[in-house]
């Protein structure tokens, strides 16, 4: 069995010379700012000169601003940092620029959707429907600081309300329309938005869902709508009648030849409102900065992921998850993006390969689920596709176990980047992810992200070194959220972040830094088993059971006992194979000699189905709660919530 940290692969001389990190080192010694041998010195520096770090990001990327700020670091402290205080920037246009300053004719972006034809907009054509939507907005009274919301899939429309809704200074906010109304209601009624943007319906393993009746309701209890914009996601539903629905051609029909604005604002004016997963009450609202936003996803997407203009970016991303965000701002790379809607798996799980293969993608993102569910299915997409165009994959939502490594290598590419990215919607962007100036090491996360100074600190706020702890970020940084909504003292802030140690980020991943700079993560700290008083990640023992055939998904939490905590495994079985006594005893024996004898389940139960977030994420905690005899929190935030139901008629 190879050893979790044996190099899969090495960058080459255009990674190492030709990439658009190796640009910016270049770029930084001819600036005056030093030099730099290699990441881990470009890393040492961007923590410990942190103003003159942000400034370089600033220039380097070409940041688009009617004034420029004062000074990098108005505040330090945490929370409380105050980034750029005094620029005057607008998001949307520093993400069209493109549009605005370069070829207008290059397309900008594909839409593929299971239910219509697929959609090509130029660049200059983006830009004249966000214009004419703009035109829209602001006759229903959107300006700076409105929420506009959308119920909307990862078509051309999500991308278009965006840029039309924060180029005019307001905040954008969306979910998947897979939510039901109370799902939507839960996050939408907190913020109040002005205008809802609502496909009529959607289309997901080739069966349609329309969404006439839900979108009638959430337009009678949406308090201070004006307007609702229908987007024809299903041509055979149509659209509501009367106010206050518009159907979206019309409305763009109406404002056609309008002229884009893109309101100067400051740096930490609103941008974004994404929302806590809900599972254990109602989300939280987190508020994202302009700024912000714009200064780490460059950072990520231009130097970590190396996207370039002539580039193709696709993720699978609903738009109820921060890597649509993060895909949106793509755009600010010059790149084209691919917009996916649909079911991964439909007609079969070849379909995202197959676009891979068909329009050249170069960057390819996606979940653990889904490479793990590859894996497992035996495919073989670098035999069955020409995917010579692929240069980076991304891989996020969970950890990537090392067994996943091994297939990527093996059965995509063998000269790709596989970076396996990790952050949260808490700052909608990463803490640590992957480089192309660094090896790929299997089941080991690259290095922290430049800017980010990450560790991992035990029970007592101490540095764990090389060992196991709570991961932290010691240094103010940009993608911090600049509130929550409703929260004037911030007082729900301080406590989701501050609390656990003062002045110091806690972001609730169990994480260990290896010696080489890189990062195993182990789960979720609040889903961390304490069997005995040893703590256990969730990942390690999922390490084990995603190597079992016979196991198609499991779950693991801990199950109170005498005082105690056992762990209990629950594992959905692939189709046709029994939960014998030979596999449990086959299974604890793998995780006994794997891991260690206190990772062994003291049960093993099988269950029809894993409970899951929309966003794709197992849901411990919920389970955790339901055997420790509390609610088990928000169903609606769930994908799937009846496999609570069959969950506990089992246990």
């Amino acid at each position: 069995m190879s050893e979790q940290n044996e190099i899969l692969w090495q960058p080459g001389e255009a990674e190492l010379q030709q990439s658009n990190i190796a640009h910016y080192i270049d770029w930084l010694a001819a600036e005056g700012y030093g030099r730099f041998e290699d990441y881990h010195a470009l890393h040492a520096w961007s923590i410990e000169d942190l103003e003159r770090f942000w400034a370089s990001i600033w220039d380097y990327t070409g940041v688009i601003a009617s004034r420029p700020y004062d000074r990098v670091l108005g505040r330090r402290e945490m929370p409380g940092a105050e980034w750029f205080p005094g620029a005057r920037l607008n998001f949307a246009e520093n993400l069209l620029r493109h549009a605005l300053h370069g070829d207008a004719s290059a397309e900008a972006l594909l839409a593929v959707s299971e239910s219509g034809a697929p959609v090509r907009l130029s660049r200059g054509e983006l830009l004249e429907q966000v214009a004419a939507l703009q035109g829209f907005l602001r006759a229903q009274g959107v300006g700076p600081g409105d929420r506009v919301a959308g119920v909307v899939g990862n078509t051309e429309h999500a991308l278009i309300g965006m840029l039309a809704a924060t180029g005019l200074g307001a905040i954008w906010s969306s979910a998947s329309p897979d939510f039901g109304v109370s799902g939507v209601l839960d996050r939408f009624s907190q913020i109040e938005p002005k205008v809802l943007l609502a496909v009529n319906g959607y289309s997901y393993n080739g069966k349609p869902f329309p969404r006439l009746e839900q979108n009638a309701e959430l337009a009678e209890r949406l308090p201070g709508l004006a307007a609702v914009l229908s987007i024809p996601l299903l041509p055979d539903v149509g659209h509501p009648e009367g106010e206050p629905f518009t159907p979206w051609d019309e409305a763009l029909a109406a404002h056609a030849g309008a002229r884009p604005v893109f309101e100067q604002l400051p740096a930490d004016h609103p941008v974004y409102i994404l929302y806590s997963s809900g599972t254990t009450g109602v989300p939280k609202c987190i508020v994202h900065g302009a700024g912000g936003m714009l200064l780490n996803h460059s950072k990520e997407l231009m130097l970590h992921a190396d996207l370039k203009p002539g580039d193709t970016f696709f993720y699978f991303t609903t738009c109820g998850w921060m890597m649509w965000n993060w895909l949106a701002s793509g755009l600010v790379t010059g790149a084209r993006l691919v917009l996916f809607e649909g079911s991964p798996g439909y007609p079969n799980l070849d379909v995202c390969w197959d676009l891979a293969e068909r329009e050249g993608i170069t960057h390819f993102g996606t979940s653990a689920k889904f490479l793990g569910g590859c894996r497992k299915k035996g495919l073989a997409p670098g035999e069955a596709h020409d995917l010579s165009a692929l240069r980076v994959i991304f891989s996020t939502g969970s950890p990537l176990l090392p067994e996943d490594y091994d297939w990527v290598y093996g059965e995509v590419k063998r000269n790709v980047l596989l970076a396996s990215i990790s952050g949260g919607t808490d700052i909608c962007g990463c803490f640590v992810g992957g480089t192309p100036n660094l090896p790929v090491r299997r089941g080991e996360i690259q290095c922290r992200l430049l800017g980010v100074d990450a560790a991992a600190y035990d029970d007592d706020g101490q540095d764990a070194g090389r060992g196991r702890g709570e991961l932290v970020v010691r240094q103010p940084f940009p993608a911090m959220p600049v509130q929550f909504w409703n929260d004037p003292d911030k007082r729900r802030y301080k406590g989701a972040y501050f609390d656990t140690f003062p002045g110091v980020w806690a972001h609730g991943d169990y994480v260990r830094f290896t010696e080489r700079g890189g990062a195993v993560i182990y789960g979720r700290s609040d889903a961390t088993l304490n069997p005995g008083g040893v703590r256990i990640g969730t990942a390690e023992i999922y390490r084990q059971v995603e190597q079992v055939p016979e196991v198609a998904d499991s779950l693991v939490v801990g199950e109170p006992v005498d005082g105690d905590v056992r762990v209990l495994l629950l594992v959905v079985m692939a189709e046709g194979e029994p939960l014998t006594d030979e596999l449990v005893q086959r299974i604890k024996r793998s995780i006994k000699e794997n891991a260690s004898p206190r990772h062994v389940p003291g049960r093993i139960v099988e269950v029809p189905d894993i409970p899951y977030t929309r966003s794709g994420k197992k849901v411990e905690i919920a389970v955790a709660r339901m055997l420790q005899g509390r609610e088990p929190g928000n169903r609606a935030a769930l994908s799937n919530p009846e496999a609570l139901d069959a969950i506990a008629a089992r246990l």
